[in-house]
């Protein structure tokens, strides 16, 4: 089952309802028993998907009704992360082991398995212009990032997979943030990408607890609630910052004009 959203312009999200920007930009009901979903969205053509196998194996569809041929990776490449259990993905028939938060990289051409009865696999695709070698990516030995403070309420560690430095791609950039314990924020201060669509999905939180995600043009935002295993499209024109109620971690994937992490535009606080 694939969804299909639209592009947008920055005035649209001023005026629309809170059910408008949800309909437009959250993404619900990734990960259902025995299925792989996915939305396909006309922002940099990526598509997001989680795939939630169970005691089975889950290929990766072609969903050639939206993306026009036979293998999903035909003219595409594929970032995977594991938010649930051990498990297992299978590339051409190459069996890769990944434990929670572990990372996988995918490189044009390929065909794609899901296996694991705990696992939870969330993916992103995007167009490609060359074939580049797989990677696997444990969470454990990427060195993170340290970003913010306690007294700022946004402390919290980056760990980049893949971006634009170590591992190839064409133009696919993820990775995963971690919240510490007692902060709340997230990409605060805020920024821009100009020139990429970033996609949020937003893991590990309690049952109980949300996240405020922030979005629009500076000085005219928005902002959306979301619960565990849901995901929310940033167009180049938004902004894209949160706060939780309690701890979580997030997964952000970008793809647009070009694979640079730094290629973004800061917002000033007093801007927004």
């Amino acid at each position: 089952m694939m969804q299909v959203r639209y592009s947008t312009s920055p005035t649209s999200a001023e005026t629309a309802t809170t059910a408008d920007l949800r309909d437009i930009f959250l993404v619900q009901d990734l990960f259902v028993p025995g299925e792989v979903r996915a939305t396909y969205t006309h922002e940099d053509r990526m598509v997001i998907g989680g795939a939630l196998p169970g005691t089975g194996q889950l290929d990766l569809p072609a969903f050639t009704d939206v993306l026009g041929e036979e293998s999903h990776l035909q003219r595409r490449e594929l970032g995977i992360i594991n938010v649930g259990g051990a498990g297992h993905v299978l590339v051409d028939d190459e069996k890769f082991e990944l434990e929670h938060l572990d990372g996988l990289y995918v490189g044009r051409g390929s065909e794609v398995a899901f296996v694991g009865t705990e696992a939870a696999f969330y993916f992103v695709s995007a167009p490609a212009h060359a074939t580049y070698p797989h990677a696997l990516l444990s969470h454990q030995d990427v060195e993170p990032v340290a970003l913010g403070s306690a007294d700022a309420a946004n402390e919290r560690s980056l760990f980049r997979y893949v971006w634009g430095q170590d591992v190839e791609t064409s133009v696919l950039q993820f990775g995963v943030t971690v919240i510490a314990d007692g902060s709340v924020w997230n990409t605060f201060p805020p920024h821009l990408h100009a020139r990429r669509t970033e996609i949020y999905c937003y893991v590990d939180l309690a049952d109980d607890d949300r996240v405020f995600h922030f979005m629009g043009q500076p000085g005219h935002t928005r902002h959306l609630v979301l619960k565990n295993r849901e995901a929310v499209i940033s167009p180049p024109w938004s902004i894209h910052a949160g706060a939780g109620t309690g701890s979580y971690a997030f997964i952000w994937a970008m793809a647009g004009e070009n694979n640079c992490y730094t290629d973004l535009a800061p917002v000033a606080v007093e801007d927004l």
